[in-house]
């Protein structure tokens, strides 16, 4: 199953955004976890099929109503684990 690994800046903190990521993500089927970081950064690990993949990408490019991303860069990597779910850490 892929994976992606996203890191993702902009005014992503205090806006809902891992709750918010975490909720599309079980919407789309993708699993994997999300946390804040602490410059600022929104970090997450995806794995899923390449559609559902694609569709929580393009909503983490928007984020929720109050977020403001300029960036997500984007990186392939091997399954860390067998996730279940999504986790907000």
């Amino acid at each position: 199953m892929p994976c992606l690994h996203l890191l993702i800046t902009g005014r992503v903190q205090g806006v809902w955004f891992r709750e918010s990521m975490r909720q599309e993500a079980l919407k789309q089927g993708v699993n994997g976890w999300v946390r804040n970081l602490t410059d600022g950064k929104v970090e997450s690990v995806v794995c899923g099929e390449a559609a559902p993949l694609e569709r929580l990408l393009e909503w983490a490019r928007k984020g929720p109503p109050l977020a403001r991303v300029h960036s997500v860069q984007v990186a392939e990597i091997a399954e860390e684990k067998s996730f279940s779910g999504f986790e907000k850490r």
